[in-house]
């Protein structure tokens, strides 16, 4: 199954299908098997880059649409 990230309104990243994810020294974060995940946006997490639904708590708010973005700019 292809990943699918999806940015939840006044919440978080959910991320479905094949993934992993790793920390900025390259470890790899044991999912347990899940296919299924929610990642913080709001930084308030007490288990972050996971989502423990404190964005609820603290009243964050963002809310986005889908949009195209620019062609990326070619290397020089």
């Amino acid at each position: 199954m292809p990943t699918k990230i999806i940015v939840r309104n006044n919440g978080s990243l959910r991320i479905e299908g094949d993934f992993e994810i790793y920390d900025q020294n390259g470890n790899k974060y044991d999912l347990a098997g899940r296919t299924a995940i929610s990642l913080c946006r709001c930084g308030h997490s007490k288990d972050k880059p996971f989502c423990d639904s404190t964005h609820k708590q603290v009243g964050f708010q963002s809310e986005v649409t889908a949009h195209a973005l620019p062609p990326p700019q070619p290397k020089v």
